[in-house]
């Protein structure tokens, strides 16, 4: 990142060598505040906007370049877009470093590209997402047998050929 520039993000959690939360070994950041609340949320700590850290995203890029087995990062939540210009630049960050960006958000696709007119920074995090698991978890659609989702209703998208 542009040492001059300092972003900060509402962090709840980063865990690294993950598995779950995306395909490969990851780092996955836990953002904080949400204001979906999803019934039976499998994050439910992560809801208030009031908790959580606030931590420099520069710490946070230093400890994804000291894992040489990440193949990619994370943004979960709470709601990721409700932090894009942090995450954005984290983004670019490990995009440079050859690693993608999987990217949980309880919008659509369609409701994040109906909102860049309000929420243009919406745009940028998803220019530079590789990969969006869109949707709010939704209880009784829940399945254990999904990779990488929680209900049913929720999608895995390529984002860079869902913008074209």
């Amino acid at each position: 990142m542009e040492e001059e520039k300092q972003y900060y993000a509402k962090v709840h959690s980063v865990e690294s060598f993950g598995t779950v939360d995306g395909p490969g070994i990851r780092m996955t950041v836990f953002t904080q505040g949400s204001p979906h609340h999803c019934e039976g949320c499998h994050n439910p700590q992560t809801h208030d906007f009031e908790g959580g850290y606030i931590s420099n995203t520069d710490n946070i890029l230093k400890a994804i370049k000291e894992n040489p087995m990440l193949q990619g990062v994370t943004f979960s939540g709470g709601e990721p877009f409700m932090q894009c210009k942090p995450l954005t630049e984290l983004a670019k960050e490990c995009h440079k470093l050859g690693l993608n960006v999987l990217v949980y958000t309880g919008f659509t696709f369609e409701q994040l590209l109906n909102g860049f007119e309000n929420h243009p920074e919406w745009k940028e995090l998803l220019e530079n997402t590789d990969i969006l698991v869109d949707g709010p978890f939704i209880l009784s659609q829940r399945s254990l047998m999904l990779h990488f989702r929680g209900s049913k209703n929720q999608r895995i998208l390529d984002v860079q050929k869902s913008l074209q």
